[in-house]
């Protein structure tokens, strides 16, 4: 363990801005860092109105294993919290957050999540852009000093665990699930609809 946590301060000072790395780029982590996790709401949102009953089936799917993966997350932080950089001295930080557990990354849990449920599920535009985007969301916070690299490591495992874990529950109940979001949506938006800016 002391050789792993080595190997991943050392990587993390590898990618980790300095007070001489140009303010621009620190200034584009930031933004990466705090803003581009919004692509994950908006692109379901645009899977559910503008898709097909396959992708709906897949985005909702993809939302219930990134919310089973943010609870395990959450459930592991609380049994072996683990420090942030700045909390034990390590490297600079650009980025003001909480001193809690960094391990693993809530944000890589939920892009990897949900690029993955996607990929696998076919929607596989959207996934890539999830993939490309969690991948910059990983290296940003890393390299404004919120979080080590292999947090976002151990944020793809617990995404890997919980597709698995959901996977059988799916077989069982998916299609019951959507089929149900399905006829409130079409009530609640039957205006829209009727007109063909939403898909049915």
């Amino acid at each position: 363990m002391n050789t792993l946590e080595a190997f991943n301060q050392a990587l993390f000072l590898m990618i980790n801005a300095t007070p001489s790395t140009p303010a621009w780029q620190i200034d584009m982590a930031r933004m990466i860092a705090d803003y581009v996790i919004y692509l994950v709401p908006l692109s379901l949102i645009a899977i559910w109105l503008f898709g097909d009953a396959r992708q709906r089936e897949v985005a909702v799917r993809a939302f219930c294993v990134a919310m089973l993966a943010l609870g395990l997350s959450q459930i592991i932080g609380l049994v072996w919290p683990h420090p942030r950089p700045f909390v034990i001295g390590i490297g600079h930080t650009f980025l003001e957050h909480a001193p809690d557990s960094s391990f693993p990354s809530d944000h890589g849990t939920l892009f990897a999540t949900i690029a993955l449920t996607l990929l696998l599920g076919g929607v596989r535009r959207y996934g890539m852009a999830i993939l490309l985007s969690g991948l910059a969301v990983a290296w940003a916070r890393v390299f404004v000093g919120v979080h080590f690299p292999l947090d976002m490591v151990g944020a793809v495992a617990v995404a890997c665990v919980a597709f698995l874990l959901i996977a059988p529950l799916w077989r069982l109940g998916g299609a019951t699930v959507t089929g149900s979001l399905v006829k409130v949506y079409r009530k609640l938006l039957a205006w829209p609809i009727e007109r063909g800016w939403l898909s049915s």
